[in-house]
C-alpha cells in the first residue's frame, strides 16, 4: 500500500492533465453553447429570410403574371400595328398614284400658265398699242376741241362789242383778244377773252371764256379758276361766257345768278 514517489508524481501529472482537460471541456462547452445560440439566431434569420423570399416569390409570380398579360396585350397591339401598317402601305400606294396624277396635272397647269403668260404678253402689247392710239386720239380730240373753242372765241371777238354795247352799255376799247393776265399770286393765267371797256365813264375789265357745251360745273370752274384769281386786281370786272349749247335747261339761269353774262354762238 505504499505509494512511491514516482507513482505519486505520475498521479499528480494525471490529475493536472485531467484538470486541464476539464477546463478545456468547459471552454468547449461554453463555445458550443455560444455556437448553438448563434445557430439559433442564424436559424431565426434564415426563417425570416425564407419568409421574405416566399413573399418575393409571390410578388415575382404576380409580376410574371402581369408581364404575361402585358405580353399578350403587346402581341395584340403588334397585330393591330401590322394591320395598320398594311393599310398604311395601301394608302401610300394610293398617295403615290395621286401624287403622280398631281404631278401630271401640275405639268399641264404649268403649260397652261405659260400659254396664259404668252397671251398676257400679247394682251399687254395690244394694250400698249391701244394706249398709244388713245393718246393720239386724245391729242387729236384736244386739237379739235381747241379748234372748236378758238373758232367760237374768234367769232365772239368780232360780235361781242356790238352785243355788249346793246345789252349792257359797255363800250369796248380797242379789241377783244386771247392772252395772259397775272393773278393775285403773281402767276401767269391764260384767259380766253380779255378786253377793256367803259361804262358811264368807268373803266371795266372784260374777262370771259368760251365753252363748246356749257354746264353748271364749267360755270363754277370759271369762277374758281379765273374770276377769284383775277377780280381782286381790277376795280370792276365784267365776266362773260360764250357757248354753242348748254348741257342742262337751267345752266343759263345759273350763270346769270352768279353775275355772269352768257352768249350763244348763234347770237353772233
Amino acid at each position: 500500500n505504499t505509494v512511491t514517489k514516482a507513482e505519486f508524481e505520475e498521479l499528480r501529472k494525471t490529475v493536472s492533465q485531467l484538470a486541464d482537460n476539464i477546463k478545456e471541456l468547459s471552454e468547449a462547452q461554453k463555445r458550443t453553447e455560444q455556437a448553438v445560440a448563434e445557430l439559433a439566431e442564424a436559424q431565426k434569420r434564415t426563417e425570416q429570410r425564407i419568409e421574405e423570399l416566399a413573399q418575393a416569390q409571390k410578388r415575382t409570380e404576380q409580376r410574371v403574371e402581369e408581364l404575361a398579360e402585358a405580353q399578350k396585350r403587346t402581341e395584340q397591339r403588334v397585330e393591330e400595328l401590322a394591320e395598320a401598317q398594311k393599310e398604311t402601305r395601301m394608302e401610300v400606294t394610293r398617295l403615290d398614284k395621286a401624287l403622280a396624277e398631281l404631278a401630271e396635272a401640275q405639268k399641264r397647269t404649268e403649260q397652261r400658265v405659260e400659254e396664259l403668260a404668252q397671251a398676257q404678253k400679247r394682251t399687254e402689247e395690244e394694250i400698249r398699242k391701244l394706249t398709244k392710239g388713245l393718246e393720239q386720239t386724245r391729242e387729236q380730240l384736244g386739237g379739235l376741241s381747241d379748234t372748236v373753242g378758238y373758232t367760237l372765241e374768234n367769232e365772239a371777238y368780232k360780235a361781242l362789242p356790238q352785243l355788249l354795247k346793246r345789252d349792257y352799255g359797255l363800250t369796248v376799247k380797242g379789241r377783244l383778244k386771247r392772252g395772259y393776265l397775272t393773278d393775285t399770286a403773281g402767276r401767269h393765267l391764260e384767259v380766253n377773252i380779255i378786253g377793256e371797256a367803259t361804262k358811264n365813264g368807268k373803266k371795266v375789265m372784260i374777262i370771259g371764256e368760251g365753252k363748246a357745251r356749257l354746264s353748271k360745273k364749267e360755270v363754277d370752274r370759271f369762277i374758281d379758276r379765273r374770276l377769284k384769281r383775277l377780280t381782286p386786281l381790277f376795280k370792276e370786272v365784267f365776266p362773260l361766257l360764250v357757248t354753242h349749247m348748254i348741257s342742262e335747261p337751267d345752266v343759263e339761269e345759273y350763270a346769270r345768278q352768279k353775275g355772269i353774262a352768257l352768249y350763244y354762238s348763234y347770237d353772233f
